[in-house]
This record gives C-alpha cells, structure tokens and sequence, in this order.
C-alpha cells in the first residue's frame, strides 16, 4: 500500500495557534551499538516554501535518495541542526537521557542562529516526550507517533540527522576499520557482531549494550 507524502497540516495547526517556529525533531542512531545518537531538529515558519519533492522519513528513502535530498532538506527549513550524544555519554545516562542531551544541543544551535526557541513548538516523533526533562525552560512539546511519516518537518529532520549520523559513520570506519560501519552505520548486524567477537570493542562501541 502506497504512504501519502508528508504533509504540512499540523505545522500550519501549531503556526496558528501562536506559534512562531515550529520545529521538527526526530532521532536517529536510538538501537544503534555503536556510535553516537543524533537528534535532528527542522526550524519551519508558516511561511515556508512547498514542501521539497520526494521528501519522506529517512527509514523510506534510499542511502542514494537521502544523499541526495539532504542539501534540499536543509534549505528548506528557516534552519535545521543536529546535536549528538557520544558512545560513551550513552553509557553513562542512558540513552534516554542521552535523547535529550543531544536535543539539548541541536536546540542551543537553532538559538544562536535566531530561532526563539520559547516561541516554538516542537513537534517530536513518537509517543514518549524524553525533550522536556532535558531542558530547564521548555518549550511547548507535541508528540506525534508517525510524524516522521506525516509530518514534513520531522520528516525533513529525520533526513537531515540521518545522513549526518551516517556520514559521521563512515568516517569512522575509516578510523577503526573491521566492524563494516560504512555499511551498518553501527547497528548490530551479524557481521558486526562477528567483528566484534574477533576484534572486541572500539573506543566507540556502546559498552553498556554489548552485555
């Protein structure tokens, strides 16, 4: 069965009920075993442009058609960033706690670019809010399970984080090669697995997940 195409319908919603900024959030690298995870965050003002063609969930789009719409993603939005919690942050909180220190910090990049953070809304895929515990002035939150699906702000976020997060993978394979990161991005394939039982964890492995 054919997805419909994102669509702006609940950002204009949020836009009119007082909104100035509605920004998109959405996680990338959550199951992961290796690496950092990355939250990405898209700054959209009700008068934005159309929404970009073929922008979709990063989960639906090739590695080829996420490359692709990244710079189309970013342009779109006012402004995007994306914050990251290290391997070894997410050891030590969590990553529940490591979701909201890397939102903690896309979010200190979108105010120092001008984004009024208390005059947003953010709009977070799922249906668990792990943003407001992170923040000591939150703003407005709205979860939404499948807003990476149907939410072109979240979807535009989830591209940009994704691509991101990947590239920042690949760079690592580079730096410790064996795992096959350039192509599992950190997730915990077999080969991964089979790497890691000959070689044993890199400075990057997510200790506390390998038990």
């Amino acid at each position: 069965m054919a997805v419909a195409d994102p669509t702006l319908e609940i950002e204009r919603g949020l836009h009119e009920e007082g909104a100035s900024w509605v920004l998109g959030c959405d996680e990338v690298g959550r199951g992961a075993i290796a690496g950092p995870v990355a939250v990405g965050v898209s700054a959209v003002l009700p008068d934005c442009e159309p929404i970009p063609v073929g922008l979709r969930d990063s989960k639906m789009l090739s590695e080829k058609r996420r490359e692709a719409l990244y710079p189309v993603a970013q342009s779109w939005c006012s402004v995007s960033a994306v914050g990251l919690a290290d391997a070894g942050e997410v050891d030590r909180v969590g990553i529940v706690v490591a979701l909201g220190l890397a939102a903690r910090r896309a979010l200190v990049q979108l105010h120092e670019s001008g984004v009024g953070i208390l005059d947003s809304v953010v709009l977070l895929d799922g249906s668990h809010d792990w943003l407001t515990p992170a923040l000591s002035r939150p703003p407005r939150v709205v979860t939404r399970v499948k807003a990476d699906r149907d939410c072109a702000s979240v979807a535009a976020a989830s591209v940009i984080a994704k691509v991101h997060r990947d590239r920042m993978m690949i760079a690592y394979d580079a730096e410790h090669p064996g795992y096959g990161w350039a192509g599992n991005k950190g997730y915990g394939s077999s080969a991964h697995y089979d790497a890691l039982r000959l070689l044993g964890p890199s400075p990057i492995h997510r200790l506390s997940w390998l038990h």
